[in-house]
């Protein structure tokens, strides 16, 4: 049993004590002890490969920052690399693929991956269960087969991933086979992270924000509504970025709780996906201000989810030079503050 169940209690709409909190990329940068750990990895990459680092990391904010779930370090890009198309992981540039998809005949030399594909992942899981030793769950994810297309066609970031755009306009057809190879090997890869021990998972949508809404529907939310109903076991949280246009479509996805960006409105939110527990959205950017300043601002956020069952978080991945002692005013804040809402 959970020592402390609080997350896994609010992803099921049930009453809690308090609203629980945790941060998407708090194992990273901005805590020293990571960058130790990366420091003798010697990249990101043997990081993401090796189990016992891979778990060292994914439990230190838990010791160090106090949050209620551990999120297990790793990388979307896992999933392509597995399906045969390798990336690389340049310093100030972010991910690269050596190899882009740009025919029919590229996406049928991929394979769709299966769980053991991964097995680096599922051990770093199974690692990561034994040492947190029951005292908060353990997330895992995936990232969405839309947002694993435009790096796949891409072959990199990208402000406007025209080229990824590009194939959906002329050639939907491709990005359709390319989309459902992708999803088949995410389903056989967070069903492997569920057996190894994750307690939820979570799909991130990136570049939701990109497509139109008729796109977004055709290309992204279909098949996330299939991971979704694939993985009954546990619960599951939808967090596509940008995606402000597409949460009434989301109310009835088949996943527990939807992650809300920065920009998209608490009480607008609320009315749109009234069937959900909603997770943020603090922007990222808040924590460089004053202590008192983030305190205000996480109370205002807390207030204005209210009585929605809510999970505290922000609206997107901690910066890397957010100072520590920032994020644990943020998450002291919603632990203290909540209480007076429950």
């Amino acid at each position: 049993m959970l020592q402390n169940n609080l997350l896994i209690q609010a992803a099921m709409g049930q009453p809690t004590s308090r609203t629980p909190v945790w941060l998407m990329r708090q194992a990273g940068r901005i805590l020293k002890e990571y960058r130790q750990v990366r420091e003798k990895a010697g990249s990101f990459i043997n990081l993401v490969k090796n189990p016992e680092l891979a778990a060292e990391v994914t439990i230190q904010p838990v010791d160090i920052l106090g949050v209620d779930a551990a999120i297990i370090f790793s990388d979307i890009l896992v999933i392509p690399e597995a399906m045969g198309l390798p990336y690389e992981m340049e310093e100030r540039k972010g991910p690269v693929f050596p190899s882009v998809i740009q025919s029919k005949s590229d996406v049928e030399n991929l394979r769709i991956a299966e769980a053991h594909d991964l097995h680096y992942v599922l051990d770093a899981i199974r690692i990561t269960k034994k040492e947190l030793n029951n005292r908060v769950p353990l997330i895992g994810f995936a990232g969405a087969p839309f947002t694993l297309l435009a790096y796949m066609v891409e072959g990199g970031g990208s402000k406007t991933f025209s080229k990824a755009k590009k194939l959906l306009y002329t050639h939907p057809e491709i990005a359709h086979a390319l989309l459902e190879k992708i999803t088949q090997s995410t389903i056989n890869y967070l069903k492997g992270q569920v057996e190894a021990g994750a307690n939820l998972v979570q799909v991130f949508d990136s570049w939701a924000g990109i497509l139109s809404p008729e796109q977004y529907q055709e290309f992204s939310l279909a098949y996330i509504e299939k991971i979704c109903k694939a993985i009954p076991e546990v619960p599951k949280t939808v967090f596509a970025k940008g995606a402000f246009f597409a949460r009434e479509r989301m109310n009835s996805l088949s996943c527990q709780v939807v992650g809300l960006d920065w920009n998209m409105d608490i009480e607008e939110s609320k009315k749109m996906l009234s069937n959900k527990v909603l997770q943020g959205n603090l922007d990222p950017c808040a924590l460089y201000g004053s202590y008192d300043a983030v305190k205000k601002e996480t109370i205002n956020m807390l207030n204005q989810f209210g009585k929605h069952t809510h999970i505290a978080n922000l609206g997107h991945g901690l910066y890397p030079d957010t100072d520590p002692d920032k994020v644990r005013c943020f998450i002291d804040t919603v632990k203290e503050y909540s209480v007076t809402l429950h």
